[in-house]
């Protein structure tokens, strides 16, 4: 695989992430939207460590993969918050969340 194939390939699934962020309501789908916009940086990160020379791409990606873990139990948490007070995730709902 060329770094024009892992470019292609990681702008593509940030676009495809970036129209899921803007057209979706539901807060699971915009979840999962901005996973796939991280995964998209990551496959950055990692194509131009593999073609540049440099471990430092790598690293950093592991390191953005833990992150994006945190961000998905914190995000799944208010999800659940989410659905016990309102029976439903859409993300309109949230605004009745703040104190």
């Amino acid at each position: 695989m060329t770094l024009a194939a892992c470019l292609f390939l990681s702008a593509a699934l940030f676009c495809i992430g970036v129209f899921g962020l803007v057209t979706r309501r539901h807060a699971i789908g915009l979840l999962l939207s901005i996973e796939l916009m991280a995964n998209a940086a990551i496959i950055n990160f990692v194509a131009f460590s593999r073609f540049g020379g440099g471990p430092g791409g790598q690293v950093f990606a592991i390191f953005a993969v833990a992150l994006t873990v945190a961000e998905v139990v914190v995000g799944l948490a208010i999800v659940l918050l989410l659905y016990r007070t309102h029976r439903d995730v859409q993300v309109d709902l949230a605004r009745d969340l703040k104190h």
